[in-house]
């Protein structure tokens, strides 16, 4: 019988250790790696050949999203089975913008049963079929909707709000009018169905921040959570710097 070799990329030894025993378990014969984070699992499974991986989503150094991007640009025949504890809408959405076509793949959720996590795992390592969680479907079917999928500059304009940017600095960021930033959180707020009436108390005579709602609905869905919103705020400060920078120079 064949040896299969499994890569996994988790970065919580006690989950790792999980793994392993489930896999060293069964009666066909895996080989089992570890890498603590994205980035060193991107090294390994560039050397193998159509590579086999379990993924986390939330690691260090480099996200499972970003692993399995990278994996698939130069290997599409790859298989992974991302597994999480979190079924955010973000990480749906994010991970469908990056399957090939015909690329088997799974999502199981850490919080269900030891069966189902082994009947994920055999069924996109072993079987060659894709096996997506329910409760990862019902989200695939609101991120997939006309109605309340948002595009990308919509979800560009909430990572902007969520940062806290006001309109004149979007707009430097985005190279906007003040006017089309308006037009693109209206939009936003649209899909998220919110808009100022729903709000209004006419015996206060106040509404909501729609600004602030759009961000507290966004983490209820799962749109945006701590974790990524750590890179982005990355991100954001090297782009300030250059701003300043740039403005300083004038």
């Amino acid at each position: 019988m064949k040896q299969l070799e499994i890569l996994i990329a988790e970065d919580n030894p006690k989950d790792f250790e999980f793994l392993e025993q489930l896999l060293s378990s069964w009666d066909e014969k895996v080989q089992i790696t570890r890498a603590p984070n994205g980035r060193v699992a991107l090294e390994m499974g560039l050397h193998r050949d159509n590579p086999l991986a379990i993924c986390d989503i939330q690691m260090p150094e480099m996200n499972g999203i970003d692993f399995a991007r990278s994996l698939w640009e130069k290997q599409p025949e790859a298989r992974i089975v991302f597994w999480s504890q979190f079924k955010d809408e973000m990480y749906v959405r994010a991970l469908a913008k990056i399957v090939p076509p015909e690329t088997v793949y799974g999502y199981i959720l850490k919080s269900s049963s030891r069966e189902r996590i082994a009947s994920a795992i055999r069924t996109v390592l072993f079987d060659e079929q894709c096996w997506i969680a329910p409760e990862v479907r019902k989200v695939q079917g609101r991120a997939g909707h006309s109605l309340t999928a948002l595009s990308d500059i919509e979800y560009e304009a909430l990572l902007d709000i969520s940062l806290g940017l006001t309109d004149n600095l979007i707009a430097q960021r985005r190279y906007l009018s003040r006017r089309g930033v308006q037009s693109r959180l209206n939009s936003l707020y649209n899909k998220l169905g919110l808009d100022q009436e729903q709000f209004h108390c006419e015996k206060v005579g106040d509404s909501f921040n729609l600004r602030n709602r759009a961000v507290a609905v966004s983490l209820a869905r799962g749109l945006i959570n701590a974790f990524e919103m750590e890179h982005e705020e990355v991100e954001f400060q090297a782009w300030f710097k250059r701003y300043q920078l740039s403005h300083k120079a004038k």
